[in-house]
């Protein structure tokens, strides 16, 4: 449990003059912009997936869990809360969205960039996405994942999908590269800060000044957390640097500083097997016992409203907060904002221009500074097979 402090030295993510701010438009011509996405032919979206329909689920939750060996009455249970919501996920949907906002901020840029969209575990798959593009004869195509951070799972793993996909096409298969990890883009940070102030105000005013501001992202194995990122514990080190970041812009904004932890959801696997930890639950017990009077839930894990927040913090954690009568809200993921729309639409012309061998600014939030264009090599292990071939990354 780590209280979030704004890190001394860091861009003020509220500050209207910030000529880093995502939210102020960059025109053609601006950093990147210039010739457009060149050399990129597409713009790929990749995302995770998920079923759209009580029949999809098992067969969803196979694809997710393929290779571990769990039982298929087991994947019934995990899929009650699917069919609790009508065997959707909401995960689809919102990429849709995602999709039609990028490429109106594409066209009112002038930048001439179909954008695709494929999924790991669920229709449209990315291996049908890339057998499209083959077809078309596409020759060079950007990614965009719906991931922010380092991680196996939230990183490589796309990664080996993204060779899975292609490798199958022989010579026809496009060329792949990826935008960098946003975590601490401006794009990303302000629209987290602007949501926590408004869940914030959506608490009484008596208890709104001492609210604790509960930072939650996905749980995952310790042993991947110490791989992550070049030098390892980047995944926990990058969510710490968005809490701080994200605690600050809400104490310039508001005039009042709240304390920040972060939690984590979402645990899966045997219990044997050490995951990050306290457990979001857990936490808001301890924060009632300690007399905390209310709390902020934070999703800095998360792109969009799927399954893990509105299950398990606007369902679980909600009744947990209920029944041991803390007040608690909870903002709003960055989904479609207009400023996180603007920002990966940034940061795809920065990507473009790189290649170009262009020198463009690269705004980055945290002392952890901008992330790589391509992954390094031993970053984010796949600890079950160390060898499994990915995209985007550097020769090893």
């Amino acid at each position: 449990m780590t209280d979030a402090t704004h890190p001394t030295g860091s861009t003020d993510p509220t500050d209207p003059t910030d000529p880093t701010d995502p939210t102020k438009h960059v025109a053609p011509g601006g950093t990147g912009a210039g010739r457009g996405a060149a050399p990129y032919d597409v713009l790929l979206l990749v995302s995770f997936g998920g079923p759209e329909g009580p029949d999809d689920v098992v067969p969803f939750l196979e694809n997710v869990t393929r290779g571990r060996g769990i039982p298929r009455e087991r994947l019934e249970e995990v899929g009650q809360h699917y069919y609790a919501r009508g065997g959707v996920s909401p995960i689809n949907g919102q990429n849709r969205a995602l999709v039609a906002a990028l490429e109106a901020e594409l066209a009112e840029r002038g930048v001439d960039l179909p954008v695709r969209w494929g999924n790991r575990n669920w229709d449209p798959y990315l291996t049908d996405a890339f057998g499209a593009l083959a077809d078309e004869g596409v020759g060079r195509v950007l990614a965009v994942m719906t991931s922010a951070y380092s991680s196996y799972s939230g990183c490589r793993q796309y990664r080996e999908n993204l060779y899975a996909a292609a490798e199958p096409l022989g010579e026809r298969a496009p060329e792949v590269d990826r935008v960098r990890h946003y975590f601490d883009h401006p794009g990303f940070v302000r629209p987290m800060v602007e949501s926590t102030v408004a869940a914030l105000d959506g608490l009484r005013a008596d208890v709104r000044r001492g609210a604790r501001l509960v930072f939650v992202t996905h749980s995952v194995p310790l042993a991947m957390n110490d791989g992550s990122g070049p030098t390892g514990g980047g995944y926990v080190a990058q969510h710490r640097a968005v809490a701080d970041l994200v605690a600050g812009g809400v104490a310039e904004s508001t005039g009042n500083t709240h304390e920040g932890d972060l939690v984590y959801c979402s645990r899966s696997g045997p219990p044997s097997q050490p995951w990050l930890q306290p457990d979001v639950n857990d936490h808001l017990e301890e924060l009632a016992a300690q007399g905390v009077p209310a709390a902020v839930l934070v999703p800095i894990g998360f792109v969009s409203d799927h399954m893990e927040v509105v299950h398990d913090l606007d369902t679980e954690a909600m009744e947990t907060a209920a029944r041991i009568g803390l007040p608690c809200t909870r903002a709003a993921t960055v989904g479609t904002h207009p400023g996180f729309v603007r920002g990966l639409v940034d940061l795809v012309l920065e990507r473009a221009a790189v290649e170009r061998g262009e020198q463009v600014d690269r705004p980055a939030l945290s002392p952890l500074g901008p992330s790589h264009d391509r992954c390094p090599a031993r970053c984010c292990p796949n600890l079950r097979d160390p060898g499994r071939p990915t995209l985007c990354g550097e020769p090893a």
